[in-house]
């Protein structure tokens, strides 16, 4: 009998999802953030592994990916792309390189000062230069940060002013300063979070002309940004600046007004959307005048001629008048509820002084003062005691008063009179900026406050912080600006192909296909590459690769973007033969 030996060879099946991750490595290195890093930070020479550019470039898709900033994550997230990543990257990775103690030290070399401020330098160049971005308007704004941490020991937690509205939570700052129309990341200053934003604005500004080796550029702030020297600041470095005035210049806004009252005063009609119907839609009025400035500056004085826009925005009116109805409500209810019927239970006044004073701290309060009419009575009631004892019956005086409110109708009207105008100041030449033109820049504003969004909230999910380490924080914090960069420049390269080439995207909802956009998000464009998979078989000392093709959506973003298709098809090598 005749025996045939045959020698079998297991066969290896490895599948990985590659999703947005070949798009988001690609884009990096258009924007030059792993090359930028890597040349700046020297790392100590006993450091092995993968280079710290490429840690945080690979880092960053795992953020920008999962909307998930978490380091003890990031290890197990390699591990299962490790394939995909190591076709990505120019030098040899492992999963260790990803550790949280690794990743540590990454975050340490980034909240580096000098270190940092030459990698955002660089950065922000290599993306204007790359992209020809406009670099006319800056607009620079700040948020706070809420933590549970235990804030002692850390320089950067403290209590503050939050606009997270949880004022019993330490918490840090992060002044930012963006490019306009589109708002690009320029300049990322975390702070203290009981500094004042006054004082940020001077550092945060000499940093963006850093990065953009430029002046006379326009920079767009809040009312917080109104601080005199703040403007002399700008003045004397040949910059200009535009910003509303707050609400402390209510004397100035309501001589401004007297003309427009009196009927005296022309007014400018502003369409904000010029290219959109109107016939509907109310116009933003306006005027403009002119008054002196001066401020010392590095022992210098500095004079200049500052513009005053009185500008009226009907939606502004609307909102605030409904602002103001409400808290005559809530102040009218809480009024009358200091002096209710007599009943068991109910606290009575007997004093005239304290009820004024609650009185005046509620009108204060809901900011209606001289608004409603508070009238006193005084009641007087007779209490017969019965004899007790040793105690002899007698008869008491009781007095409480009682409050009656009413609006003054007169004066109210008067205050809706002025209501929806609002005071803006600019140093800009009218020649380089009209009055039209710096109402539509500053009301460009979402679009920054949309930085904020996304880096505190799902899409980069600041919070919740789980670092503590100063260091860490600060580092976390300037990583996640890189990350913001990645997300807006995705979606402003995008919309500007599509408005050039006057056409729109389809297939981005996915409850609604057939829904077209011309002003897609990032978030939705990289979840428009999923799923993708790659897939490797092993068998016989070779090995087969399989990418999930492409479909039209995703060659059409990548075009968009100005990738070619091998962003994703050089992942699928032919087979090649291994070594047993």
């Amino acid at each position: 009998m005749q025996y045939t030996s045959v020698m079998t060879t297991e066969m290896s099946v490895q599948t990985e999802r590659v999703d947005d991750i070949p798009l988001l490595m690609w884009q990096q290195q258009v924007m030059g953030i792993p090359q930028i890093i890597d040349d700046i930070i020297q790392p100590h020479r006993n450091r092995d592994g993968l280079s710290v550019g490429w840690t945080i470039a690979a880092w960053l898709c795992y953020i920008v990916s999962q909307a998930d900033h978490r380091l003890s994550y990031v290890e197990s997230w390699v591990a299962d792309h490790q394939m995909t990543l190591q076709r990505l990257l120019p030098q040899a990775m492992s999963v260790s390189d990803f550790t949280d103690d690794r990743l540590g030290d990454v975050l340490r070399y980034l909240s580096d000062d000098t270190a940092w401020q030459a990698i955002e330098g660089e950065v922000g160049k290599q993306i204007i230069q790359v992209y020809e971005l406009p670099q006319e308007r800056v607009y620079t704004d700040s948020t706070s940060v809420s933590v549970y941490h235990d804030h002692e020991g850390n320089p950067l937690l403290a209590y503050g002013h939050s606009k997270d509205h949880r004022p019993d939570l330490p918490q840090f700052k992060i002044m930012l300063s963006s490019l306009a129309p589109f708002g690009l990341p320029l300049v990322t200053l975390p702070v203290p979070g009981n500094q004042a934003d006054d004082g940020l604005y001077i550092p945060v500004i000499e940093q963006s002309r850093q990065v953009l080796g430029r002046r006379g550029l326009l920079y767009i702030g809040d009312s917080k940004m109104e601080a005199l020297q703040t403007r002399a600041g700008l003045v004397a470095g040949d910059d200009y600046y535009l910003m509303p005035l707050s609400s402390k210049h209510a004397d100035m806004l309501d001589e401004l007004l007297q003309p427009v009252l009196n009927q005296t005063q022309a007014l400018t009609d502003i369409y904000l959307h010029p290219d959109e119907s109107d016939e509907e839609r109310q116009p933003v009025r306006a005027y403009e005048t002119v008054r002196p400035q001066e401020a010392v500056v590095g022992g210098q004085t500095i004079t200049w001629t500052e513009r005053i826009l009185v500008v009226y925005s009907p939606a502004y009116a609307a909102s605030t008048r409904q602002g103001l109805m409400t808290r005559l409500r809530r102040a009218e209810a809480e009024l009358m509820a200091l002096t209710p019927p007599p009943a068991r239970g109910k606290r009575q006044w007997s004093e005239l002084g304290p009820l004024a004073a609650t009185v005046e701290a509620i009108l204060k309060r809901y900011r209606v003062q001289g608004l409603l009419t508070v009238s006193y009575e005084r009641q007087e009631t007779q209490r017969h005691i019965r004899k007790h004892k040793e105690r002899p019956a007698r008869t008491e005086t009781i007095v409480r008063y009682q409050i009656q409110v009413a609006p003054d109708v007169q004066a109210i009207e008067r205050v809706q009179e002025t209501l929806g105008w609002r005071l803006y100041v600019t140093n800009c030449p009218v020649a380089q900026l009209s009055v039209d033109e710096a109402v539509r820049a500053y009301r460009q504003a979402p679009v920054f406050e949309h930085n904020f969004s996304r880096l505190k909230n799902r899409s980069l999910g600041l919070r919740p912080l789980y670092l503590h380490r100063h260091e860490h924080i600060v580092g976390l914090v300037r990583l996640l600006s890189l990350a913001l960069r990645i997300l807006t420049l995705v979606e402003f390269v995008v919309r500007r192909e599509l408005h050039e080439q006057k056409a729109t995207l389809t297939g981005l909802y996915e409850g609604n296909p057939n829904r077209v956009t011309e002003r897609p998000t990032t978030e939705r464009l990289l979840r428009a590459f999923q799923p993708i998979t790659l897939t490797r078989i092993s068998w016989a000392g070779q090995h087969i690769s399989h990418l999930t093709p492409l479909t039209s959506l995703q060659a059409r973003i990548l075009a968009l973007l100005g990738l070619p298709e091998s962003t994703y098809t050089h992942l699928a090598c032919s087979a090649v033969a291994i070594s047993p």
